[in-house]
């Protein structure tokens, strides 16, 4: 029988009979304590579950995928110090890039070989998720132990991928002085703008997200309530 943290290794499929067997076994054995915690585990969505099994299976993708996520993170500081250069944000941008692309299509494997639709919608959450894990510390705790339960999403390093710092240069009799502190003041308008649009994006995917949670949910409880029903009608025509 595996133990709530082998749970989140499992086929997809086969988390809630098995949550529900360990309940069983250890309210028999009088850890109700234990029973009552087990049997809050959610399972975990189909997107989170294919973040679990990479952690499991795939270690060396993983820790690829942190250690380029530090290092954009570090690039990015360097750059918002004055210490950095385009060049290097790109680099590291593309890296951290590329350990996502990398783990994201060994989900779209792992989900394949176990049956689930691949939906865009899916592989972008795996990808989301994995985005977050690089560059956020809070995000890469919850997915560090492979027991992630729903998708997680980061809102950037103040940048888009690709994009590079823009940096003021010295005025050229060309062009007139007010120049560049139009140019910067547009820049920073767009910035706000994007910024505001990349919120309103998180809020309307963090609520489709609670949906999808509330409507898997609610299906556990009705598959748990009929598989309850149809054990109680068995019991009742044994015991006639």
């Amino acid at each position: 029988m595996p133990d709530a943290d082998e749970l989140y290794g499992l086929p997809f499929d086969e988390f809630i009979p098995a949550r529900n067997a360990l309940v069983r076994e250890l309210r028999g054995a009088g850890r109700r304590e234990e029973a009552g915690e087990v049997a809050a585990l959610r399972k975990p969505s189909v997107a989170a579950w294919a973040v679990n099994q990479l952690v499991r299976t795939q270690r060396k993708g993983v820790d690829e995928l942190f250690e380029a996520g530090d290092g954009l993170r570090s690039v990015h500081d360097d750059v918002l110090a004055g210490r950095g250069d385009a060049g290097s944000l790109r680099g590291a941008v593309a890296r951290e890039r590329s350990a996502v692309d990398a783990l994201t299509q060994a989900a779209q494997g792992l989900l394949s070989s176990q049956g689930h639709e691949l939906s865009a919608t899916i592989i972008e959450r795996v990808s989301d998720t994995l985005h977050a894990a690089a560059l956020d510390d809070d995000a890469r705790a919850q997915v560090r132990d492979g027991r992630l339960e729903r998708e997680l999403r980061h809102v950037g390093l103040g940048m888009t991928p690709g994009a590079a710092p823009v940096r003021t240069r010295a005025r050229t009799r060309e062009k007139p002085a007010a120049e560049p502190k139009k140019d910067r003041k547009a820049e920073r308008e767009a910035r706000r703008r994007l910024e505001r649009a990349t919120r309103a994006v998180s809020t309307a995917r963090e609520r489709r997200d609670k949906a999808a949670a509330a409507l898997e949910e609610a299906e556990e409880a009705l598959t748990e309530a009929q598989r309850e029903e149809a054990d109680a009608e068995r019991a009742i025509r044994e015991l006639g």
